[in-house]
């Protein structure tokens, strides 16, 4: 069968798919009920656990104290069996290694007995620590291949869960990951720190207006955009398949021009997904709220509610699986990828972050008059001064060769850091630093014109979709997370870069303080003003993707790290390493091997691109486009012998010149990429200066190839197409 009639085939079958109905029943199992299930959280523990253990182990968490280990063996036997209830039989410590996914060694409950019947056990020792073999994992040159042990540590302040699939349960237990030598491996182990380091700086802060916590936490709920096709489509496109994005396509006659995708009704294909997605995440305990149609056709989002920044980074990696698993039982693919298809909107992933005290106090909110509100502001400062001073490292924490397709463009943040308040907090801002009277706008009620309709409460300020930080109430939206990233690096660098900030504002106040004569207000007012000065630089309210603004900012000197490359060069640079280590969140070799990582990453998957770029082009494109060449080249032969020389075939003449040029230009291409790509592969520089010959290389002669093959699909038969156009991928499912 022709690769045209599978294309045929798939779009009928389509046709006629109904939705699959998931075994959900909200009424026989009320959703208060069933929520949070599979989780050993707090109500499992404090069913399970002797009264003593459950007190002293919630408050070791509370508190941020060590575990005593000796209630490891309670915690450990409790767990087995609520877990066997469940019906699990093995157990895994689920960590986050350097590759950007989860990572899972199952082990079963099992043990033998003498008497050829076996026993369930876990101890507290298989709780606390394991041991996977840690070669295989990238670790930017801090392990050898020979040199395989690696740690999992029990992380028990994200509780355990069960994972379900059709042929079994498994009890994950969230872990970090580590060295022989200590240093970490994970993405886990560095949040963690930089929480630490963030709650340590913003205590002192909440010590000068006698404020008793016992800890500051940070809080993130990451928005999810994604995509969805049919997977008798997808796996008629071997780009989606290995590289997540389509490498060829031109530009389909309809795409989200219209706007009429956006907040639509949901298919009941797609709602049935999404609600059963939802169910396996409720049961995980993760606060899914809202599911939408986005921008783009055959682009969706789901976004949870606020929780802890451990547990919600470790919540958003779940929700990407949950989201890819159940696709697949719906006959779809889940693509995470920041940019499937050129020429619409690609998949961001909006980092919701905040702070909060041990009392669940937000510190960014600014209550009903922020003017006065002097606790806020100070922490309004320190985010500035982060974003201001350690841009870099947050705009360094969403770099990677998927995100660059999507950063800068109409539909994300440039990859300029600036922040945005909106006119309250702006005037608030304007007021401290020029010493004038606050004016005091408010939001209001807005007036719609029509009678029947109740009054609508105004918010004090627009909406600012295009800034990459934004205020929006309280809390800042990091817009420029990529979709498939993990948030655990934006809020490893968020958390250290304000920590940073906090400290330098907390002894700039003790400073103050210690002199003769001052006093607490007067200090703030002095302080304040020096920080809002400092740094007006970093507040835009306007359209961040106005070429204006690129030229404002560059007198703001505020960076440009238009591509990851670029961005990358820098997490060496001396201001960079000095916060993270001087946090303690990254040591100076962590730092160094994470550069590493990262820019082999990114020149591994420029490599992946490039080769099924020249494969694609070569063994299906070509082909289709010259039987078409050939079948018009036979009509101009088959009219002049049937009607003479003298008729007319400058018609068939121009299609033909038209597709040699472009057969001819594909050709030449796929040749160019293939030795440059060669050349990039077998490079012996630094991994700097390969990112950089793939980034200037490889990539344009990429786009080249990929120029010709669109005009072509312009042009040939589409009865010898060999994909599904983006028509087909983005309209039919």
């Amino acid at each position: 069968m022709s690769w045209v009639n599978y294309r045929k085939e798939a779009i009928d079958q389509i046709a006629n798919t109904q939705p699959v109905k998931a075994d959900i029943d909200y009424k026989k199992e009320p959703l208060s009920e069933m929520y949070g299930r599979f989780v050993f959280g707090e109500r499992a523990l404090r069913e399970r656990l002797p009264k003593p253990i459950y007190k002293a182990f919630l408050k070791s968490i509370r508190e941020r104290k060590p575990l005593d280990v000796t209630m490891a063996d309670a915690i450990a036997n409790a767990m087995k069996d609520w877990a066997l209830e469940l019906g699990a039989t093995h157990y895994t410590h689920w960590f986050q290694p350097m590759t950007g996914l989860t990572a899972e060694k199952h082990d079963s409950f099992i043990t033998p007995t003498s008497d050829g019947h076996i026993i369930t056990e876990f101890s507290g020792k298989m709780l606390i620590q394991g041991e996977p073999d840690a070669s295989s994992f990238p670790s930017g040159g801090i392990r050898a291949t020979f040199e395989a042990r690696g740690y999992t540590a029990w992380d028990p302040t994200s509780p355990a869960f069960i994972l379900e699939s059709p042929n079994g349960r498994t009890l994950c237990i969230p872990t970090a990951f580590c060295s022989y030598t200590g240093e970490a491996l994970d993405r886990k182990t560095p949040l963690l720190r930089s929480i630490e380091a963030l709650s340590t700086q913003a205590m002192r802060i909440l010590r000068l207006f006698n404020k008793n916590s016992a800890f500051v936490n940070t809080t993130v709920g990451p928005e999810q955009e994604y995509f969805l096709v049919d997977k008798r489509l997808f796996l008629q496109r071997p780009d989606l398949i290995n590289a997540g994005r389509t490498l060829y396509g031109s530009k389909p006659p309809k795409g989200q021009e219209m706007s009429d995708h956006y907040f639509g009704a949901i298919r009941s294909r797609v709602l049935a997904f999404m609600a059963d997605a939802e169910y396996k995440l409720f049961k995980l305990g993760i606060p899914v709220k809202t599911r939408h149609n986005e921008v783009a056709p055959a682009q969706f989002e789901i976004a949870p509610v606020f929780e802890a920044a451990n547990v919600g980074c470790d919540h958003n990696m779940l929700v990407m699986e949950t989201l890819r698993s159940t696709a697949e039982e719906h006959g779809l693919v889940c693509l995470l990828h920041e940019k499937p298809f050129k020429g619409v909107n690609g998949s961001g992933k909006h980092n919701n972050w905040s702070m909060c005290d041990s009392e669940g106090n937000n510190l960014l909110d600014p209550g009903e008059t922020p003017q006065d509100n002097a606790q806020f502001l100070i922490f309004l400062a320190a985010v500035l001064r982060a974003v201001h001073k350690y841009g870099t490292a947050i705009r360094i924490s969403v770099a990677s060769a998927a995100n660059d397709h999507r950063l800068g463009a109409h539909e994300a943040p440039p990859a300029i850091l600036s922040v945005y308040l909106g006119d309250l907090l702006g005037e608030v801002v304007e007021s401290i630093v020029s010493g004038k009277k606050f004016k005091g706008a408010k939001g209001g009620v807005l007036k719609v014109g029509v009678t029947t309709l109740p009054p609508l409460p105004k918010d004090a300020s627009d909406r600012n979709r295009t800034s990459p930080f934004a205020f929006t109430g309280n809390r800042f939206e990091f817009r420029a997370v990529g979709s498939s990233q993990t948030v655990a690096p934006a809020n490893i660098a968020i958390n250290t870069a304000v920590a940073a900030a906090l400290d330098e504002i907390a002894t700039d106040f003790e400073k103050e303080l210690d002199k003769k004569g001052s006093d607490l207000n007067s200090v703030i007012q002095k302080l304040l003003t020096k920080y809002f000065t400092e740094h007006k630089p970093i507040i835009f309210n306007g359209d961040n993707y106005s070429a204006e603004w690129a030229i404002e900012a560059g007198k703001r000197g505020l960076p440009n790290l238009r591509n990851t490359v670029d961005a990358l060069e820098h997490f060496t640079d001396k201001e960079i390493v000095g916060i993270f280590t001087s946090n303690k969140v990254l040591s100076e070799r962590e730092v160094y091997s994470r550069q590493e990582i990262l820019l082999d990453n990114y020149s591994t998957t420029i490599s992946i691109e490039a080769q099924l770029t020249a494969s694609i082009g070569r063994t299906m494109i070509l082909p289709a486009a010259l039987e078409y060449q050939k079948q018009v080249a036979d009509t101009v032969l088959s009219l002049r012998a049937a009607m003479g020389e003298d008729v007319d075939v400058s018609a068939q003449k121009s299609l033909l010149e038209v597709l040699t040029r472009n057969v001819s230009a594909l050709k030449r291409n796929l040749k160019a990429l293939d030795d440059i790509r060669t050349r990039a592969d077998e490079a012996k520089g630094s991994s700097l200066e390969k990112a950089r010959m793939y980034r200037n290389s490889v990539l344009p002669l990429m786009s080249e190839c990929r120029a010709a093959a669109d005009e072509l699909e312009q042009y040939v038969d589409d009865n010898l197409w060999p994909m599904p156009k983006y028509r087909e991928l983005l309209w039919i499912y």
